[in-house]
C-alpha cells in the first residue's frame, strides 16, 4: 500500500457548473448595477455641488453690481447738477443746496494714509517679533492679545479717542509737535493751528491703532508659512535675522504682506464711527493736520438720516460712489504692483 493518501476529484455534473456560472453572473450583474447607481449618485452630487458653488460666486458679483448700479442711480442728480466738478468743489451748504466732495475726499485720504504710514511699520515689527524673535512661552498670549484688539468695536475706539486720547494729545503731544516740526520749512504748515486735540491727525492716529491688529495678524500668519528649511539654510550660511527676513521671508510672503496692508487700508478708508468722534466734522480745508475736517464716511453717518432735499441725498450717494471708486483704485494699484513684482522676478 502507498504511504500517502491519494485524493480523488470527481467531475461535477454539467447542471452544477451551469448553476455556479449563473450565480456568478448574477453577482457580477448586481455589483455592476450597484456601481452604476453609485456613479450616477456621485455625478448628481457633483452637478449640484458645482451649480450651488457657481450660484454663490455669481451672487457675489450680482450683489456688487447691484450696489454699483444703485450708487450710480442715486448719485445721478448730483452729477447732473454739478457735473464732474462735484469732485473739486469745496462748498457743502445744505441750506442753499450747494455741495462738493473735495473736503470729504481730502479728509478720507489724509486720515487713511496717516494711519497706514504709522500702522505698517508697527505691524511689521509686531509680526516679525512674534514669528522670529519672541520667546515661545510669550508668543501665544501676545499673539492672542493682538488679535483681541481687532475685535474691539470701532465706537469704543472713538469714545476712547474723544474722552481720553484727545485731551492728552492736545495737552502733551500737539505742543511738542508745534514747537519742533512746526518751525520747519514746508512741512511746518502741517503742524500749526489750534491745538484742540481733535482733527485730521488725531483721526489718523486712532485709525492707525485700529488697523494695526488686522495688518499684524495677516503678516504673522504669512510669515509662519515660510518653510523652516529655507530660514535654517540662510542661518547656516551666516545670515543675520534681518538678512533672513529681507532675503527669504519677505520675497516668499510679499503677496500676503500686500494683502494685509490692503486689508488695513480698506478698513481705514471706510471707518465711520471712530473717525466721526475725533475728526471734528467741519466742512473746511486747511493745511494744518491739527485742524478739524471731515471724511466721506463721517459725512454719510452725520447727514444721511437728516437729508431732506433730493439733491442733498443724491450728493451723499455720490460720496458713497466716490468712496467705492477710491477703494477700487487702491486695490487695482495693489494688484498691478504685485504683477509688476512678479514680472521683475521672472527677468532675474
Amino acid at each position: 500500500m502507498p504511504n500517502h493518501a491519494t485524493m480523488i476529484t470527481l467531475p461535477l455534473p454539467a447542471e452544477s457548473l451551469d448553476t455556479v456560472d449563473a450565480a456568478h453572473r448574477t453577482l457580477l450583474a448586481q455589483e455592476h448595477l450597484a456601481l452604476g447607481k453609485r456613479m450616477r449618485t456621485q455625478r448628481l452630487q457633483d452637478f449640484f455641488f458645482h451649480k450651488v458653488t457657481l450660484f454663490f460666486a455669481i451672487s457675489v458679483l450680482l450683489v456688487l453690481m447691484s450696489i454699483i448700479i444703485s450708487l450710480i442711480i442715486g448719485s445721478a442728480p448730483a452729477f447732473k447738477a454739478f457735473g464732474f466738478g462735484f469732485l473739486t468743489r469745496v462748498e457743502w451748504d445744505p441750506v442753499n443746496n450747494e455741495y462738493g466732495a473735495l473736503i470729504a475726499i481730502v479728509g478720507t485720504l489724509s486720515t487713511s494714509f496717516i494711519a497706514l504710514a504709522i500702522a505698517f511699520p508697527l505691524s511689521f515689527g509686531i509680526a516679525l517679533f512674534l514669528t522670529e524673535i519672541c520667546p515661545s512661552w510669550l508668543r501665544q498670549p501676545l499673539g492672542t492679545a493682538v488679535e483681541l484688539l481687532a475685535g474691539v468695536p470701532s465706537i469704543i475706539y472713538g469714545m476712547w479717542g474723544l474722552f481720553v486720547f484727545a485731551p492728552f494729545f492736545a495737552d502733551v503731544v500737539q505742543p511738542v509737535l508745534k514747537s519742533t516740526l512746526g518751525h520747519l520749512p514746508l512741512i511746518g504748515q502741517l503742524f500749526k493751528g489750534p491745538m484742540m486735540g481733535i482733527g485730521i491727525l488725531t483721526a489718523g492716529l486712532i485709525l492707525a491703532i485700529m488697523i494695526v491688529p488686522f495688518i499684524s495678524s495677516v503678516m504673522r500668519d504669512v510669515f509662519e508659512v515660510v518653510p523652516a528649511v529655507l530660514k535654517e539654510s540662510a542661518y547656516g550660511l551666516g545670515c543675520t535675522k534681518w538678512e533672513v527676513v529681507r532675503k527669504i521671508v519677505l520675497p516668499y510672503t510679499k503677496n500676503g504682506v500686500v494683502g494685509g496692508v490692503m486689508l488695513g487700508l480698506g478698513r481705514a478708508l471706510g471707518e465711520t464711527m471712530a473717525v466721526t468722534f475725533v475728526i471734528g466734522n467741519a466742512h473746511q480745508l486747511s493745511w494744518s493736520l491739527f485742524a478739524a475736517g471731515n471724511s466721506i464716511a463721517s459725512t454719510l453717518a452725520n447727514e444721511f438720516a437728516e437729508a431732506e432735499s433730493v439733491l442733498h441725498v443724491s450728493s451723499l450717494f455720490a460720496l458713497g460712489l466716490i468712496l467705492f471708486g477710491i477703494t477700487f483704485i487702491v486695490l487695482a494699484a495693489a494688484k498691478i504692483m504685485l504683477a509688476s513684482m512678479s514680472r521683475q522676478e521672472g527677468l532675474k
